[in-house]
């Protein structure tokens, strides 16, 4: 019986752990490498029309 319920209790803590603090974090990470790569694509836009602007 106690196995049974270590089982379950286990299955609850793994729950929790995935989507309570993995599932969290990955996407707080994509959001920082989305917003990284806006704004990387803005630079090199701007670079580009000025550099054949200059010319």
């Amino acid at each position: 019986m106690s196995r049974t319920v270590m089982t379950v209790l286990g299955v609850v803590l793994a729950l929790y752990v995935v989507f309570g603090l993995v599932l969290p974090a990955l996407f707080g990470l994509f959001k920082f490498l989305i917003v990284l790569a806006l704004v990387a694509f803005v630079v090199v836009a701007v670079v580009t029309v000025a550099g054949k602007f200059a010319k």
